[in-house]
């Protein structure tokens, strides 16, 4: 039987290639709006990231995001990113 490939993505934050399923996508849509997409399948521009807070901070402090979109990204995203992030991983 034909092994399937497993699609990897880079963290903006730690750098490192991972599988798909294991990152959190963050997506910025035609209006320029960012979100987080956990199903992956949102429409738009999309970047991925670790489910941890320091990766965040991390693609923050090396302007990954911004890299990745090709645009600034507002602090107040960040900041609301970083909400939902913690907010995941206490649950």
């Amino acid at each position: 039987m034909k092994q399937r490939k497993i699609p990897l993505r880079k963290c903006t934050g730690c750098q490192e290639m991972k599988s798909k399923k294991e990152l959190i996508r963050i997506v910025r849509n035609d209006e320029g709006e960012f979100s987080l997409d956990r199903t992956g399948k949102k429409p738009g521009r999309g970047a991925y990231i670790c489910p941890c807070s320091e990766c965040l901070t991390k693609a923050q402090k090396s302007k990954g995001l911004e890299r990745s979109f090709k645009a600034p990204v507002p602090k107040e995203v960040y900041e609301q990113l970083l909400r939902e992030l913690s907010g995941e991983e206490h649950e």
